[in-house]
């Protein structure tokens, strides 16, 4: 009997640590192979900027009501109140010890695109990489080229307030396994290149669903209410539902939300307000083109009540 209960507990144990083996192999930190940051060339600043300007960056790692150039300081230090605690907007200024001047492209990109640190840590998605995915290789040199011509600042943000369990990194294996997809958010019924561009624009560096998209308990985004609006994540009010189906900006034409965009301006002539401000901001500064392919796409995504 003794020696069946040993071969039990034994063949258990096999279980579980073989268990625990899987388990960390499906949610262990993923960077992209080497090979995929060589031989990109040298950074196109111009489209390193305008990928800047469509990632809002300034709205969360600018000192908070910086104005004029000194939008473009990377400073940091920005809290975000969550359910889960708060996050502090780090540095991403080129700043060698404080910010990111020291990394390398793979690092950078690695952050970017599989939400790996430089440490090879999980990184928590308040940094919206579950978006950023979407961008290629050569938009991450462009953008990190740009980047480095930015003012160097020596702010160094405090480390994120979390409670446990949410302050335990390795957990975020399993959020990423549930959760994390570069594809496409929705599929459309028919795209052409300027619903292609709004789609990579809007699904990808713009990373609007990030706040206007509902998320569940665990934090991921509820995909089948794309855009729909939901609970501010800050805490306070709600983010407007941004399809078709809105009460609020449904009936907007094309042209209306491209005149938004540019001037901050609704048809009826109120003016931006909330975390919206800055998003406006930093949409103003691209091209006609690509706000026009924004409008295309936020019109052509399914309408959500």
């Amino acid at each position: 009997m003794a020696l069946r209960w040993r071969r039990v507990l034994g063949a258990g144990a096999a279980v579980v640590v073989v268990g625990a083996a899987v388990a960390w192999f499906l949610t262990k930190p993923d960077p992209l192979p080497d090979q995929t940051w060589a031989n990109l060339g040298e950074p196109d600043l111009a489209r390193g900027e305008m990928l800047f300007w469509a990632g809002g960056c300034t709205g969360c790692h600018a000192a908070k009501g910086a104005t004029g150039d000194d939008v473009r300081i990377m400073s940091g230090g920005l809290a975000l109140t969550s359910p889960f605690g708060t996050f502090h907007v780090p540095n991403i200024s080129p700043d060698p010890q404080a910010g990111i001047g020291s990394w390398s492209l793979a690092e950078f990109g690695n952050a970017m695109l599989r939400g790996v640190g430089r440490e090879g840590e999980h990184l928590y998605p308040s940094f919206p990489y579950t978006s950023y995915a979407r961008m290629s290789p050569q938009d991450v040199n462009d953008l990190f080229g740009f980047m480095k011509t930015l003012p160097a600042s020596s702010n160094v943000a405090p480390p994120h307030d979390l409670s446990f369990p949410f302050n335990m990194r390795l957990a975020l294996g399993g959020w990423k396994f549930l959760f994390f997809d570069d594809g496409p958010r929705i599929e459309l019924a028919s795209a052409d290149r300027k619903l292609q561009r709004g789609q990579f624009l809007v699904e990808g560096p713009g990373h609007c669903g990030e706040c206007h998209t509902p998320r569940n308990a665990l934090g991921g985004l509820q995909t089948a209410q794309w855009l729909g609006g939901g609970p501010n994540p800050e805490g306070e009010g709600r983010i407007p539902n941004i399809t078709p189906g809105s009460q609020s900006v449904g009936s907007w034409s094309e042209a209306d939300l491209v005149s938004y965009f540019q001037t901050g301006f609704t048809p009826d002539y109120d003016s931006v307000g909330g975390s919206m401000v800055e998003v406006q901001k930093n949409l103003s500064h691209l091209p006609q083109e690509d706000l026009e392919a924004i409008a295309a796409y936020l019109k052509a995504v399914p309408a959500r009540q």
